[in-house]
């Protein structure tokens, strides 16, 4: 009869174990997820970023150039 409550005891040991380890699992994977779209959003910012730039800068060119065109007598 000892045999058996040790052998019970044992699986609900075992079967405590296994569900702490799972919920570590769950919890590192909630963890690795959250990381992964905060530096998705933080990468699609500075993509965003990035591009408003180059825009800025390609327009800024255009109008400087437009400018010296007018200047010298070739655009109008």
């Amino acid at each position: 009869m000892a045999s058996k409550g040790l052998q019970d005891l044992k699986q609900q040991v075992e079967g405590a174990a296994q569900e702490a380890v799972t919920a570590a699992g769950t919890a590192a994977q909630q963890v690795v997820d959250q990381a992964t779209e905060v530096g998705q959003k933080a990468l699609d910012q500075v993509v965003k970023t990035t591009q408003e730039t180059v825009d800025k800068t390609a327009n800024q060119a255009s109008e400087t150039f437009s400018g010296f065109g007018k200047k010298l007598g070739i655009m109008k």
